[in-house]
C-alpha cells in the first residue's frame, strides 16, 4: 500500500493552506512511463473521483488513480529538502525494475 510520510503530509497540508484550498487533496496520477516503469504527476483537487482510492494521513487527503494505486505498492510519497532544492518525491523500498538502474536511459 502507498504510505506517506508525515513530513510529506504536513508540507502539502501548508501548501493546501497558503493557497487557500484547507480541505482539499493531493491527487498522484500516472503521467507517463520511463524506462523502469511509470513516472507520477502530482496537482491538487477539492474531492476525489468514483474511481480513485483516497488514503488520509494527518488530516491530509492523497487521492490516487486505480491504475496508479496498484503501481504504486510499496512505496511512499515524502518531503525531502537538499542543496538542490525542495519537493515531494515518491521512494521505494524494492530495486529498480531494470537491471541499468535506470541510469542508462536516454
Amino acid at each position: 500500500m502507498l504510505k506517506v510520510s508525515d513530513t510529506a503530509a504536513e508540507k502539502a497540508k501548508e501548501i493546501l493552506k497558503a493557497e487557500g484550498k484547507e480541505g482539499w487533496g493531493l491527487r498522484i496520477y500516472i503521467h507517463g512511463a520511463g524506462c523502469c516503469g511509470p513516472s507520477y504527476g502530482m496537482d491538487i483537487d477539492e474531492n476525489a473521483s468514483e474511481s480513485d482510492e483516497t488514503i488520509e494521513k494527518n488530516g491530509l487527503r492523497v487521492f490516487v488513480d486505480k491504475e496508479a494505486f496498484e503501481s504504486l505498492s510499496n512505496k511512499e510519497i515524502d518531503f525531502v529538502k537538499t542543496e538542490q532544492g525542495e519537493g515531494f518525491i515518491i521512494n521505494s523500498n524494492e530495486p529498480p525494475s531494470c537491471s541499468s538502474g535506470c541510469s542508462s536511459c536516454g
